[in-house]
């Protein structure tokens, strides 16, 4: 008698078929995600993830409440509603005096996240490459990747002093541009370092795009969170960059919102047409109620702009020596809303064992630095602090990490 074979072996694959795209291998899932539910699993102050603890502006939160009860609860136009894209046209022209179609320019999105896959892959194609300063937010490289593009790298370097400036090496960013290049990644004010690239900087890449043909697409959701005299400028303002620079924004960090995922990129109509295609089959579209609260959010005086900056500097500046205090040495930001540290002074073998020990012994969540580079050893002596959260949040927090000093 022969070998007897079940129904269920005979109908198994000679080989079990690996079902999973090669695109997934090549990153991992949101280190700063992960750390905020570590967060929550250990009853950590979450000075991880870089959401605010505290209420966002009544207006705004009326003006949901409002668009609600009016019925807008269908889908806006796909691309956006007319109010919001209005919106976002004017408060360009107001503060960076770039004058903006916002029937043809705009797009509104579920978040400045999906604003920019939407427009890598409307955008990129096999083979071509996108230049990422690193450290970088932790979106750019799998988006690249996903898009079918290549992430090309370029480091920049922490100050040697607390009052210095995260800098760059000019032949290295030459370096990474060459016929491949698709498009360079920019985010001023810079989450994770909090650098806000000067115009001198500025005007270098612009002419780094211009000689190599390639496009620029700037991440300025930060763009009203600025310190100690810095500006923000965006990159469409320079010369000969309108045409070739995708602006994305959104209303998460500013109008501390991060929950309600409206964001949008502003380009000339050729890329817009194309990231609005994208946009429409991934999302549809952002929250209609929203998107009129957002309307409202973009009307607010400039007064509430002044305000949100000095409130954050003072948590800044209420942060910064409970760190000096437990040993970090802290690399001062000129915007956004981070602090990147250094913990080579802490005793411990990586920022992956620290941040571990800090969340379960210590009771305070940050971000391994490691998650914001290329290479894990590259940010292996650097932790970074969100301190969007209320003064008594920051001072939990300081009470805990003073544990560092005491054992």
């Amino acid at each position: 008698m022969g070998n007897v074979i079940s129904s269920q072996q005979a109908n198994r694959p000679a080989q079990e078929k690996d079902f999973l795209s090669d695109k997934v291998e090549h990153f991992t899932e949101s280190v700063i995600r992960e750390m905020t539910r570590q967060a929550t699993l250990y009853g950590a102050v979450n000075l991880a993830q870089g959401f605010p603890d505290f209420a966002a502006p009544e207006e705004i939160k009326q003006a949901a409440r409002s668009a609600i009860e009016k019925d807008v609860n269908q889908y806006a136009i796909t691309w956006g509603a007319k109010s919001l894209r209005n919106a976002i046209a004017r408060q360009m022209g107001v503060w960076q005096g770039i004058s903006v179609d916002a029937e043809k320019e705009v797009t509104v999105c579920c978040g400045s996240t999906e604003a920019m896959i939407s427009t890598l892959l409307a955008l990129c194609n096999g083979g071509d490459e996108v230049v990422i300063f690193e450290p970088f937010y932790e979106n750019y490289g799998p988006d690249s990747v996903l898009s079918g593009a290549r992430p090309r790298f370029v480091r920049l370097h922490p100050p040697m002093e607390e009052n210095g400036e995260w800098t760059f090496d000019e032949q290295e960013l030459r370096r990474a541009f060459d016929r491949h290049t698709k498009a360079i990644i920019l985010n001023t004010p810079n989450n994770p370092t909090g650098k806000v690239f000067t115009r001198a900087e500025l005007s270098l890449i612009r002419d780094l795009c211009l000689e190599f043909d390639v496009l620029a697409i700037t991440d300025e959701i930060y763009e009203h969170i600025l310190y100690d005299g810095r500006k923000h400028i965006s990159m469409a303002s320079l010369d000969g960059m309108r045409e070739r620079t995708v602006t994305i924004n959104g209303m998460s960090k500013t109008y501390s919102v991060t929950g309600w995922r409206v964001g949008w990129a502003v380009a000339p109509e050729k890329i817009t047409n194309a990231i609005r295609k994208v946009h429409d089959f991934l999302t549809v579209g952002a929250p209609a109620p929203l998107q009129e609260a957002g309307a409202a959010a973009l009307s607010l005086p400039k007064a509430y702009y002044a305000q949100l900056a000095e409130g954050y500097r003072t948590r800044r500046d209420r942060l910064i020596p409970a760190l000096q205090a437990a040993g970090f040495r802290c690399f001062r930001p000129r915007g956004a809303y981070y602090l990147m540290t250094d913990i080579s002074s802490l005793g411990f073998a990586n920022d992956v064992e620290f941040v571990n020990y800090l969340v379960k012994d210590v009771g305070v969540a940050a971000v391994p630095g490691s998650s914001f580079y290329r290479r894990a050893q590259d940010g292996a002596r650097q932790v970074r602090f969100a301190f969007c959260k209320k003064p008594e949040t920051l001072d939990a927090a300081a009470q805990k990490l003073a544990k560092l000093r005491h054992g």
